[in-house]
Protein backbone atom coordinates (compact mmCIF):
# COMPACT_ATOMS: atom_id res chain seq x y z
CA UNK A 1 0.00 0.00 0.00
CA UNK A 2 2.24 2.46 0.83
CA UNK A 3 4.34 2.01 -2.50
CA UNK A 4 1.32 2.04 -4.02
CA UNK A 5 0.76 5.20 -3.05
CA UNK A 6 4.27 6.41 -3.07
CA UNK A 7 4.55 7.42 0.17
CA UNK A 8 7.22 7.95 2.17
CA UNK A 9 7.85 5.24 5.17
CA UNK A 10 10.70 3.12 6.70
CA UNK A 11 10.37 0.11 8.33
CA UNK A 12 11.45 -1.93 11.23
CA UNK A 13 12.13 -5.90 10.84
CA UNK A 14 10.04 -7.94 13.68
CA UNK A 15 11.75 -11.24 13.62
CA UNK A 16 8.57 -13.47 14.73
CA UNK A 17 11.39 -16.78 15.21
CA UNK A 18 12.60 -14.56 18.60
CA UNK A 19 9.34 -13.45 19.52
CA UNK A 20 10.03 -9.65 19.41
CA UNK A 21 6.51 -9.37 18.71
CA UNK A 22 6.38 -9.80 22.58
CA UNK A 23 8.15 -7.32 23.42
CA UNK A 24 6.67 -3.92 25.75
CA UNK A 25 7.63 -1.97 22.79
CA UNK A 26 6.21 -3.30 20.27
CA UNK A 27 2.95 -4.77 22.23
CA UNK A 28 2.15 -0.63 22.46
CA UNK A 29 1.62 -0.18 18.93
CA UNK A 30 0.21 -3.77 18.83
CA UNK A 31 -1.27 -4.78 21.40
CA UNK A 32 -2.51 -7.89 19.79
CA UNK A 33 1.01 -9.02 19.25
CA UNK A 34 0.65 -9.30 15.72
CA UNK A 35 2.65 -7.84 12.49
CA UNK A 36 2.07 -5.51 10.44
CA UNK A 37 1.74 -1.93 13.13
CA UNK A 38 2.56 1.48 11.67
CA UNK A 39 3.09 4.34 13.34
CA UNK A 40 2.17 7.42 11.21
CA UNK A 41 4.25 10.69 12.31
CA UNK A 42 2.73 12.84 10.02
CA UNK A 43 -1.13 12.37 10.32
CA UNK A 44 -3.23 14.70 9.82
CA UNK A 45 -4.08 15.50 13.61
CA UNK A 46 -0.36 16.45 14.14
CA UNK A 47 0.15 13.76 17.08
CA UNK A 48 1.46 9.87 15.95
CA UNK A 49 -0.98 7.64 15.21
CA UNK A 50 -0.64 4.31 16.00
CA UNK A 51 -2.10 1.56 13.97
CA UNK A 52 -2.26 -2.32 14.03
CA UNK A 53 -4.73 -4.73 12.40
CA UNK A 54 -3.81 -4.91 8.49
CA UNK A 55 -7.44 -3.69 7.17
CA UNK A 56 -7.55 -1.08 9.78
CA UNK A 57 -3.63 0.29 8.48
CA UNK A 58 -5.42 -0.19 4.95
CA UNK A 59 -8.60 2.07 5.49
CA UNK A 60 -6.41 4.73 7.64
CA UNK A 61 -3.91 4.94 4.79
CA UNK A 62 -6.45 5.07 1.98
CA UNK A 63 -8.73 7.49 4.25
CA UNK A 64 -5.46 9.65 4.47
CA UNK A 65 -4.44 9.91 0.91
CA UNK A 66 -7.53 9.54 -0.74
CA UNK A 67 -6.72 6.55 -2.76
CA UNK A 68 -7.81 2.97 -3.13
CA UNK A 69 -11.07 2.84 -1.28
CA UNK A 70 -14.33 5.14 -2.56
CA UNK A 71 -15.47 8.22 -0.44
CA UNK A 72 -18.99 6.64 -0.24
CA UNK A 73 -21.50 4.82 -2.50
CA UNK A 74 -21.99 1.25 -3.10
CA UNK A 75 -18.62 1.07 -4.36
CA UNK A 76 -16.88 1.79 -0.92
CA UNK A 77 -19.18 -1.15 0.33
CA UNK A 78 -17.98 -3.12 -2.01
CA UNK A 79 -14.35 -2.33 -1.53
CA UNK A 80 -15.01 -3.25 2.51
CA UNK A 81 -16.87 -6.58 1.76
CA UNK A 82 -14.16 -7.24 0.38
CA UNK A 83 -11.40 -6.11 2.42
CA UNK A 84 -13.09 -8.45 4.89
CA UNK A 85 -13.83 -11.44 2.79
CA UNK A 86 -10.02 -10.91 3.12
CA UNK A 87 -9.73 -10.09 6.79
CA UNK A 88 -11.92 -12.80 7.80
CA UNK A 89 -11.68 -15.40 5.72
CA UNK A 90 -8.75 -15.78 3.29
CA UNK A 91 -5.90 -14.69 5.38
CA UNK A 92 -7.06 -16.61 8.63
CA UNK A 93 -7.79 -19.58 6.21
CA UNK A 94 -4.60 -19.46 4.08
CA UNK A 95 -2.33 -18.81 7.61
CA UNK A 96 -3.63 -22.12 8.93
CA UNK A 97 -2.70 -23.81 5.71
CA UNK A 98 0.83 -22.26 5.82
CA UNK A 99 0.85 -23.18 9.57
CA UNK A 100 -0.34 -27.03 8.42
CA UNK A 101 1.59 -27.82 5.40
CA UNK A 102 4.93 -26.22 6.08
CA UNK A 103 5.30 -25.23 9.99
CA UNK A 104 3.28 -27.77 12.54
CA UNK A 105 6.02 -30.41 13.66
CA UNK A 106 4.48 -33.59 12.52
CA UNK A 107 1.39 -33.97 9.67
CA UNK A 108 -2.09 -33.27 10.92
CA UNK A 109 -3.67 -34.98 7.93
CA UNK A 110 -7.19 -33.88 9.94
CA UNK A 111 -6.16 -30.10 9.94
CA UNK A 112 -4.38 -30.43 6.50
CA UNK A 113 -7.85 -31.65 4.67
CA UNK A 114 -10.16 -29.41 6.18
CA UNK A 115 -8.18 -26.18 5.76
CA UNK A 116 -6.75 -27.17 2.71
CA UNK A 117 -10.72 -27.85 1.39
CA UNK A 118 -11.52 -24.37 2.73
CA UNK A 119 -8.52 -22.85 1.32
CA UNK A 120 -9.74 -24.09 -2.07
CA UNK A 121 -13.59 -23.03 -1.75
CA UNK A 122 -12.41 -19.22 -0.67
CA UNK A 123 -9.99 -19.57 -4.16
CA UNK A 124 -13.40 -20.56 -5.96
CA UNK A 125 -15.11 -18.03 -4.12
CA UNK A 126 -12.60 -15.11 -5.14
CA UNK A 127 -12.80 -16.52 -8.88
CA UNK A 128 -16.25 -16.19 -9.21
CA UNK A 129 -16.54 -12.61 -8.06
CA UNK A 130 -12.91 -11.89 -10.68
CA UNK A 131 -15.34 -13.25 -13.31
CA UNK A 132 -17.46 -10.75 -13.31
CA UNK A 133 -14.95 -8.14 -12.28
CA UNK A 134 -11.62 -6.58 -12.91
CA UNK A 135 -10.51 -6.26 -9.55
CA UNK A 136 -12.21 -7.33 -6.68
CA UNK A 137 -14.09 -3.82 -6.63
CA UNK A 138 -15.03 -1.67 -9.02
CA UNK A 139 -11.45 -0.20 -9.26
CA UNK A 140 -8.30 -1.58 -8.04
CA UNK A 141 -8.93 -1.32 -4.09
CA UNK A 142 -7.20 -1.98 -0.82
CA UNK A 143 -9.66 -4.96 -1.51
CA UNK A 144 -6.65 -6.32 -3.83
CA UNK A 145 -3.84 -5.19 -1.78
CA UNK A 146 -4.68 -7.09 0.86
CA UNK A 147 -5.95 -10.09 -0.90
CA UNK A 148 -2.90 -10.18 -3.31
CA UNK A 149 0.02 -11.17 -0.96
CA UNK A 150 -1.67 -14.33 0.52
CA UNK A 151 -2.70 -15.66 -3.50
CA UNK A 152 1.34 -14.92 -3.85
CA UNK A 153 1.35 -17.74 -1.84
CA UNK A 154 -0.79 -20.11 -3.74
CA UNK A 155 2.15 -22.73 -4.22
CA UNK A 156 1.98 -22.70 -0.33
CA UNK A 157 -1.54 -23.80 -0.50
CA UNK A 158 -0.97 -26.24 -2.64
CA UNK A 159 -3.30 -24.49 -4.95
CA UNK A 160 -2.79 -24.48 -8.71
CA UNK A 161 -3.92 -20.73 -10.72
CA UNK A 162 -4.87 -23.03 -14.14
CA UNK A 163 -7.75 -23.87 -11.79
CA UNK A 164 -9.13 -20.52 -11.28
CA UNK A 165 -8.57 -18.76 -14.20
CA UNK A 166 -9.92 -15.59 -13.03
CA UNK A 167 -7.94 -15.30 -10.36
CA UNK A 168 -4.92 -16.51 -12.51
CA UNK A 169 -5.82 -13.34 -14.57
CA UNK A 170 -5.98 -11.11 -11.90
CA UNK A 171 -2.91 -12.18 -10.30
CA UNK A 172 -0.84 -11.72 -13.28
CA UNK A 173 -2.45 -8.19 -13.59
CA UNK A 174 -1.72 -7.28 -10.19
CA UNK A 175 1.84 -8.48 -10.33
CA UNK A 176 2.97 -6.29 -13.14
CA UNK A 177 2.21 -3.16 -10.86
CA UNK A 178 5.27 -1.45 -9.93
CA UNK A 179 3.92 -0.25 -6.00
CA UNK A 180 3.32 -4.40 -6.07
CA UNK A 181 6.81 -5.43 -6.80
CA UNK A 182 8.17 -2.80 -4.63
CA UNK A 183 6.08 -3.78 -2.07
CA UNK A 184 6.50 -7.04 -2.16
CA UNK A 185 10.78 -6.97 -2.43
CA UNK A 186 10.58 -5.34 1.11
CA UNK A 187 10.63 -7.97 3.76
CA UNK A 188 13.51 -9.54 1.76
CA UNK A 189 15.41 -6.33 1.87
CA UNK A 190 15.45 -6.31 5.32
Amino acid sequence: MLEELGAEYRTKSINIGKDEQFSDEFIAISPNNKIPAIIDHDSNSGEPVKMFESGAILIYLAEKFNKFLPSGGTDRYTTIQWLMFQMGGAGPIFGQVHHFLRAAPEPVPYAINRFGKETARLYGVLDNRLADSEFLSKDYSIADIATFPWVARHEWHKIKLADYPNVSRWYEMISGRKGVQKGMAVPFLN
